[in-house]
């Protein structure tokens, strides 16, 4: 008799979950195999805890795929600090009969799943499917992880409407999305909502970087926007900045807190109130009182329903994992690559100095960020060339031409080349 199937979802939730569950779940017991679903992820099993594995049929999962959450739940409790927890955690499945176990989850989970199937050796063959609305697994550059189009789809919505709150008001938004290790879920809102400027961690081509040039990116923009008429503007910001500021900054902002893979507690660190007030003091000093409003973007798009396309996306990843599973696969990523089932080592997947999942970050060399960058309103290098330019900015803050350019001008030298299109 063929063994059992398991699921369990790791890290923060993202729309379409479920339905990667509901797929897998109808897959298997259609082919007349049992499956668990593992409660709380890893959190109960590596304690040894048989209760959290639940009994799953079709019944229990029938038009789940429309829902957000995670009918499991989730955490991001680690069995890879612990041998014993990791051995406990294959020992469990074993006590169950599970041969075969289906990961929901991002690069630590990932690399929990190539731990696992390594640990078990070979006994229970692992296929994990990537869920981040970060969209920061290394993927082929066309593949997006589910949970992302719908996470940018709502936080085009959000930005849209702080946009014209902004523009009624006479104020401006600094609004920070989710996205630890890089820019992609910011860019991709900035971008469709039309936002005045989006930062992201890719472009500072310097690590660490101070928190001054962070704000005077955004005071310039700020200025830039002055000299148009007007003194509102959104600018969406990446969370992940945080990541590469200098330690004298990032301590500035908050306490420094890690979870149970190592990572940084962002949300821990107040990154848009630190610089809206930052902000706010440096336009003081040049003579400016606007309003600023920091406003967090990503817990309430985590578990929201997904849209059409992570419904549909989400189901093709659940299924396929599934049947892998059941034919003999393992240890691989499930993609869809061209509407086409691609499974890739998730071995080949890891980072050779760290062991865990490459991250994919944003392309600021591509062609889809210098269309971006051209929308946004921030000081470019073609702003420099002339002095007529600059100095409608200078005068604007209170400085002569020379001052201006000493203390913006280097902003604007990660800037890339001129777009260049062929022809």
């Amino acid at each position: 008799m063929s063994g059992a199937l398991a699921i369990v979802v790791g890290g923060g939730p993202a729309p379409g979950i479920n339905g990667v569950i509901a797929a897998a779940v109808i897959r298997a017991r259609l082919a007349g195999t049992e499956v668990y679903g593992i409660r709380d992820g890893f959190s109960r099993v590596m304690k040894g805890d048989l209760d959290a594995l639940e009994p799953m049929d079709i019944a229990d999962v029938s038009r789940l795929h429309f829902r957000g959450g995670s009918v499991l739940g989730t955490s991001r409790a680690n069995p890879t600090k612990d041998p014993e927890d990791l051995q406990r955690v294959v020992d469990t499945l074993k006590a169950k009969g599970i041969d075969k176990l289906i990961t929901i989850g991002g690069d630590d989970t990932s690399f929990s799943a190539v731990n696992v199937q390594q640990t078990a050796g070979g006994s229970i063959r692992v296929a994990h499917v990537p869920k981040t609305i970060d969209n920061d697994l290394d993927l082929p550059p066309e593949i997006c992880t589910f949970g992302y189009q719908t996470a940018r789809h709502h936080g085009v919505e959000i930005i849209q409407s702080l946009m014209t709150d902004a523009r009624t008001t006479g104020r401006w938004y600094i609004a920070i999305a989710m996205g630890r290790s890089a820019g992609h879920l910011a860019l991709g809102i900035g971008k469709a909502a039309g936002a005045t400027l989006t930062l992201v961690p890719e472009e500072f081509d310097q690590r660490p970087f101070r928190l001054d040039q962070l704000v005077d990116t955004i005071v310039g923009s700020v200025l830039k926007r002055l000299a148009e008429g007007r003194n509102d503007g959104v600018a969406v910001v990446a969370e992940g900045v945080v990541l590469d500021l200098d330690e004298r900054d990032l301590h500035g902002l908050g306490k420094v807190e890690r979870d149970d893979h190592g990572h940084m507690r962002i949300a821990e660190i107040n990154v848009g109130e630190g610089l809206r007030s930052a902000v706010r003091e440096r336009l003081a000093e040049l003579g400016h009182d606007i309003t600023f409003v920091s406003k967090d973007i990503g817990y309430e798009l985590r578990c929201i329903d997904p849209i059409p396309f992570d419904a549909e996306y989400t189901r093709d990843l659940g299924y396929a994992a599934a049947k892998y599973l059941l034919d003999g696969g393992g240890g691989a990523l499930v993609t869809m690559q061209g509407g086409r089932f691609v499974p890739l080592a998730l071995l080949d997947m890891l980072d050779a100095n760290t062991g865990r999942m490459r991250v994919r970050r944003v392309d600021v060399d591509s062609t889809t960020y210098a269309i971006a960058r051209r929308y946004m309103i921030r000081l470019r290098k073609d702003d420099f060339a002339s002095d007529d330019t600059i100095k409608q900015y200078a005068d604007l803050a209170g400085m002569d031409v020379a001052a201006f350019r000493a203390r913006f001008e280097p902003l604007v030298g990660s800037e890339r080349p001129p777009l260049t299109l062929p022809v």
